[in-house]
């Protein structure tokens, strides 16, 4: 599974030094600071009680098949060393807006910008486990991603560890991107097939933490730079 080599690619180790639950974030903050969406589940744990443990342990919890993922996952975050060399200042929802002109597409979540994406593309199918008012169910997935040209995927999906399905339905040929702030800007998802890896980097945790504990939208989160990976092959 991605996790596990997520997981494998870790090379080092730090005191956790803080960790924030929010209602819709969580934050661990250890070499880096991570984020990870709790993907509107309550995580239930003492932060105070993981200050000083080992990140590396707490990522492991990535695994989990309950809301403690998402603490695993935020842990990852805060230890990835990102090569900041392969990755432009760049907005995930300008990219599929631009990438995606006339073309098919298939979103895995449904993200603020859905309305913009739909006026720019030939034809939007949303993927939601909680489908709103014109998404398609999740469990459609299977159905609707071989037919896409550009499939785009939640970050989250590592969390309820659905991402590997989600990749092996892909076409052949199709531009594939990762996007949301609990993706993991790392070149492992580059060998699962993914073109284009869009997060977050938080660089004032002083300014970012307070409004994960405040239940902010990232929209309305500060002290975050939106960077994108791309594969060497891949061109924005």
């Amino acid at each position: 599974m991605i996790i596990d080599e997520l997981l494998e690619s870790l090379t080092a180790d730090a005191p956790v030094q803080e960790v924030r639950v929010g209602p819709y974030w969580v934050a661990v903050c250890s070499r880096h600071c991570g984020l990870a969406s709790t993907l509107g589940e309550a995580v239930d744990v003492d932060p105070a009680s993981l200050r000083g443990s080992s990140a590396r342990e707490l990522a492991e919890r990535a695994r989990s098949k309950t809301a403690e993922a998402s603490l695993g996952m935020a842990a990852i975050n805060s230890l990835l060393d990102v090569d900041e060399s392969r990755c432009v200042e760049m907005n995930a929802r300008d990219l599929l807006i631009e990438r995606s002109r006339g073309k098919k597409v298939a979103l895995i979540g449904h993200f603020p910008f859905v309305p913009e994406l739909r006026d720019a593309v030939g034809q939007l199918w949303v993927l939601e486990l909680q489908p709103r008012s014109g998404d398609l169910p999740a469990a459609e997935a299977q159905r609707i991603i071989p037919q896409a040209d550009v499939l785009a995927i939640s970050g989250t999906t590592l969390l309820n560890h659905s991402l590997d399905a989600l990749l092996s339905y892909r076409r052949p040929g199709a531009l594939v991107v990762v996007l949301g702030p609990t993706t993991p800007l790392s070149p492992v998802l580059f060998e699962h097939g993914v073109d284009v890896i869009s997060g977050a980097r938080v660089v004032a945790p002083e300014v970012a933490l307070p409004y994960v504990s405040e239940g902010k939208s990232f929209r309305e989160m500060g002290g975050v730079r939106l960077l994108t990976m791309l594969r060497p092959d891949a061109t924005a």
